[in-house]
């Protein structure tokens, strides 16, 4: 971690959402051939990665990325150094599920302390309910296992803060010189004008700009986390919430019916 510069930016915190997770899939002739030299007893393929939502640059901010595997894998410790555009990921092969230490590792601007994020390999499909579990055998037999965070930047150190706030960028063109900063203690906007062409960055079928917070609008193939999602999951809660609520009312009243019925009882021995 290189030493702090400049001050602390007081009152404002930074997001930046990302994914991370597993996807595995079984060994089959026709779909996904087992490779030469792998162990006769390894059943899958799989791999393990930290990625931007949709997609997008996240090596602003994040350096490297450490994978923990289990100690029976050989070099079980790997490290994946940040490439400008690509995930840090990991493939591997075996046949048993196990708990993943992800550490990351945050740009020297930063001065952040590695955090530390744990997540199990998932082979097998799994669910909480049948109907869950088929709808993964039906995939391909591809198990998706991911999962979204978003990385908070408490009172980040000025030449960071300046990193995180240049401007958000065009996914299509992550090159662009974008002049107007932004950032705010919500986690940064998708303002910005290019230097050259004066041109305000667009964000294109729902999807995100580069170096800002944006979450998609929609679900598309391949990027399950949108707008679309939360608005999904919060009618589960809502819905969820309901049930627990009449739960909680048939309780209650079996509890006064259980109550008034033990005091007749008591009446009842009383006058016997």
């Amino acid at each position: 971690m290189a030493p702090p510069t400049g001050k602390r930016v007081k009152g404002v915190q930074i997001f930046r959402p990302f994914v991370y997770g597993t996807t595995a899939k079984p060994f089959d002739e026709n779909t996904n051939p087992k490779p030469p030299g792998v162990p006769d007893d390894h059943t899958h393929s799989w791999t393990v990665f930290v990625k931007g939502i949709d997609d997008v640059d996240i090596t602003y901010w994040l350096r490297r990325v450490q994978f923990k595997l289990h100690e029976s894998i050989p070099n079980h410790v790997r490290m994946i150094e940040g490439e400008k555009g690509k995930p840090f990921l990991l493939h591997e092969t075996g046949w048993g599920e196990f708990e993943i230490a992800i550490k990351l590792y945050y740009v020297p601007e930063s001065a952040e302390k590695p955090q530390t994020l744990y997540h199990h390999l998932r082979l097998h499909p799994y669910g909480r309910t049948e109907e869950e579990k088929e709808a993964m055998r039906l995939n391909g037999g591809q198990v998706i296992s991911w999962a979204y965070e978003e990385q908070l930047f408490n009172e980040p150190y000025e030449p960071f803060y300046e990193i995180l706030t240049s401007g958000a960028l065009p996914a299509s063109s992550a090159s662009s010189s974008l002049s107007n900063k932004t950032g705010s203690k919500s986690g940064g906007g998708g303002k910005g004008k290019d230097k050259d062409h004066g041109k305000q960055p667009v964000r294109s079928e729902g999807g995100v700009l580069e170096r800002s917070a944006m979450i998609p609008l929609t679900n598309r193939p391949g990027q399950p986390f949108s707008r679309e999602t939360e608005q999904v999951e919060i009618k589960k809660l809502q819905e969820a919430l309901v049930k627990v609520e009449e739960l909680m009312n048939r309780t209650k009243e079996e509890v006064a019916r259980k109550e008034k019925r033990l005091k007749d009882l008591k009446a009842e021995a009383a006058k016997a």
